[in-house]
């Protein structure tokens, strides 16, 4: 995510206790849904349709905060 920002990232994440949570926390609805994905033919119940729509949101303030600095 972000290739182009990977030095400010790996800066944010060790001197920002937000940034840190926000980036763990979308990494961890990635590989949720990924599991979900593989478990599940549908790619469109209510459930997954949180998750992705959680982990967009928090892509989007983690870019937010990118663009700040």
């Amino acid at each position: 995510m972000f290739p182009e920002y990977r030095d400010l990232i790996s800066k944010l994440k060790t001197t920002n206790a937000h940034f840190s949570k926000i980036f763990d926390e979308h990494n961890q609805l990635d590989e949720q849904i990924k599991q979900y994905e593989q478990h599940y033919s549908s790619d469109t119940t209510p459930e997954l349709k949180i998750l992705k729509s959680k982990k967009l949101h928090l892509k989007e303030e983690i870019f937010s905060m990118l663009k700040k600095h």
